[in-house]
């Protein structure tokens, strides 16, 4: 293999292919973090065909084996954190801190994933007819295709390559095209320690327009884990149900995080700011719409203005950075984009949004907040997938509920309230899949349900015993006693 690129891995295989891509640091563009090659049609094919023909001998090793090379894929990751987020923070720009910490978390994933291997049930119920026993089993589905974005380069490939193979699947994983180095990482720990036999585990690198495409298609893949856009979640579950493929898809959210007037301010500011600009805000779980009560309205933003100036914008791998770089050109442009357009519509920039110089050449943006919107303007309806939060200012709760589910999406929602009461009532009529109360809508249990509502998701949730729901396929079986 050559040591100057860094190839796909099909069949047990390092293999090349037909295209190259500099991976560039957004933090300093001077950067290169190495080649990655990508792959075209033909060879997401020839991983397809490698998973296909493993997917009988694995689906036949225990589930003690498969826990065992699962535990061993997470104790290699959570050994390797330090380098692997070093790695994940220099090419995606989340801070070094959130990068392994991230990096940890797929390290439990896998582990967490090795024990639910050995938890995967069935049932045995009473027949209505005498002398008949009725099992309930569960199955591998077979060849799984996995698609995954760009902002959590470890963290969400771990949560569907993990149980995929935890219960007998085969895999073959497309990485986001802007991260490859992280998906690389990844492979080649379980091509080192996991011990799966050749084709269980395949690395495709390369636009989603072939490599993408391919697998949403192929008759072999029974079932397709996808995280990204909306629009390209719509393709991928047309052309998946068309054929009669299971789909699982994650596509974001606008979420909502309601203030009211009996807030702790700090518990409410500080939840803000996590929410939305961590992470640079490139989280599909951020709190996008801030929606906020009349009686603490101004106090708030007055508070969420001040810890703004006071957070450290720069380079993700420098001590004391709170909020790296954009994570690429396009991302930041669609950014400022945004927050033109928030303007336009009558919004009030209250505080940054300004392009950023820094000692090395980035994308750096500093967290920006508009103030005096509404439910009609497009930066309260677009997912912006950035640093950029708008307020809207509500009279009482039952309006900020309203506002709140006033979204085609429903993936996460957040309140601060010190009121049971509110507190309750908003968990039960919140249209999201996910609810918070005094905790940031983004940040969730690696061993409870991730999904959402509405526009959000489709299929069975992610993470957790949940994850059982797609990855297997359940048989029931009549036997009569001979």
């Amino acid at each position: 293999m050559n040591s100057s690129l860094h190839y796909n891995y099909v069949g047990g295989d390092w293999v090349n292919g037909v295209t190259e891509r500099h991976n560039l640091n957004p933090s300093d563009l001077s950067d290169s973090i190495g080649i990655y090659v990508g792959a075209n049609e033909a060879q997401t094919q020839a991983a397809i065909d490698a998973a296909f023909d493993a997917r009988t001998a694995w689906a036949g090793w225990t589930a003690e084996q498969r826990a065992d090379a699962l535990d061993r894929i997470g104790s290699s990751i959570l050994a390797s954190a330090k380098e692997l987020g070093h790695l994940l923070s220099r090419e995606e720009g989340k801070t070094l801190a959130e990068g392994i910490g991230e990096a940890t978390r797929a390290g439990r994933i896998f582990k967490y994933f090795a024990a639910e291997a050995l938890r995967c049930g069935g049932d045995l119920l009473p027949a209505i007819r005498p002398g008949v026993s009725v099992e309930v089993t569960r199955e591998p589905e077979g060849v799984v295709g996995i698609i995954t974005p760009w902002n959590f380069p470890l963290a969400i490939p771990a949560w569907k390559i993990a149980p995929a193979l935890a219960y007998g699947n085969t895999v073959v994983f497309k990485p986001a095209d802007l991260v490859p180095g992280s998906a690389w990482a990844l492979t080649e720990i379980i091509d080192r320690v996991g011990g799966l036999p050749p084709g269980v585990f395949n690395l495709v690198m390369g636009p989603g327009s072939k490599v993408g495409n391919t697998l949403a298609n192929a008759p072999k893949v029974r079932a397709l884990s996808f995280t990204g856009s909306a629009t390209t979640g719509r393709q991928v579950g047309l052309a998946c149900m068309e054929r009669g493929a299971k789909v699982q898809m994650e596509m974001g959210g606008k979420n909502p995080l309601v203030v009211l007037d009996d807030a702790d301010l700090q518990t409410a500011v500080s939840v803000a700011i996590q929410g939305s600009f961590y992470s640079t805000g490139q989280r599909c779980t951020g709190s996008s719409r801030l929606i906020v009560e009349a009686g603490i309205h101004d106090a708030f933003v007055e508070a969420m203005r001040q810890q703004m100036s006071a957070l450290s914008i720069g380079h993700a791998l420098k001590q004391g950075t709170d909020i790296g770089p954009v994570a690429s050109e396009d991302q930041l442009q669609q950014d400022l984009e945004y927050i033109r357009i928030g303007v336009a519509e009558g919004g009030r920039l209250y505080c940054g949004g300004s392009l950023l110089e820094r000692d090395t050449r980035g994308f750096y943006l500093s967290p920006a907040l508009l103030t005096e919107t509404d439910s009609s303007m497009r930066i309260n309806r677009d997912e912006i997938f950035g640093p950029v939060a708008s307020v809207i200012r509500v009279e009482n709760y039952e309006e900020a509920l309203h506002t709140a589910n006033d979204t085609v999406f429903g993936l996460s929602s957040g309140i601060c309230t010190t009121s049971l009461k509110y507190a309750s009532d908003f968990k039960r009529r919140s249209a999201a899949g996910m609810v918070m109360v005094n905790v940031p809508t983004a940040g969730v249990d690696y061993h409870a349900p991730f999904g959402g509502r509405k526009g959000s998701s489709y299929g069975a949730r992610e993470q957790g015993s949940y994850a059982r729901e797609f990855y297997t396929a359940i048989k029931t079986a009549y036997t009569a006693a001979g």
